[in-house]
């Protein structure tokens, strides 16, 4: 793996971080495909027998930022830290899911555990290879949460009954 000046990683962590918020506030993550070399790789594990696997940028801005997006409108993943590996070229960052919907208490619905993404930076600002991480069984007990108390977009309920139904949807791959 190709080493890289620390300064340039830690620009391109700088803009990466300013795109997911812009992303956040726009309610459209599909313009931080631009980020992603055109033959990128970008995948993430969905239990014991699936993972997500999205090769290209197409598919990266079509699927993980398009199709997998849908339904978390107004949700904020903030960056609590970035670790850079310039001899290796890459990046480990923690982030949190934080839906935009609050607790009668008047705390915001966050989804428990750790979640992060691993990078491998391609030069020019572009990464080839993202791997995320984070506690699905967390996840998905935060979405029981907000469906029990009417708070879950019917967007992500629709995207549940479709994952629930078995029909086939893009970028998910059976394994084991």
């Amino acid at each position: 793996m190709p080493s890289f000046p620390r300064e340039e990683l830690e620009e391109m962590m700088r803009r990466w971080r300013q795109a997911n918020k812009d992303a956040e506030k726009a309610r459209d993550w599909r313009p931080m495909a631009e980020f992603y070399t055109a033959d990128a790789e970008y995948t993430w594990n969905l239990g014991p027998n699936e993972e997500f696997v999205a090769r290209g940028r197409d598919q990266i801005r079509d699927w993980c930022l398009g199709t997998e997006m849908e339904g978390l409108d107004g949700w904020e993943y903030p960056y609590d830290k970035v670790l850079i590996d310039e001899r290796q070229g890459e990046v480990v960052a923690f982030w949190r899911q934080v839906a935009p919907a609050t607790r009668t208490d008047g705390t915001r619905y966050e989804a428990r555990g750790v979640g992060g993404s691993w990078f491998r930076y391609a030069g020019n600002y572009q990464w080839e290879w993202q791997r995320d991480f984070f506690d699905f069984g967390n996840v998905m007990a935060l979405f029981m949460e907000l469906i029990q108390e009417g708070k879950l977009s019917s967007a992500m309920q629709k995207r549940i009954e479709q994952v629930m139904s078995g029909q086939p949807i893009p970028g998910h791959v059976k394994c084991g």
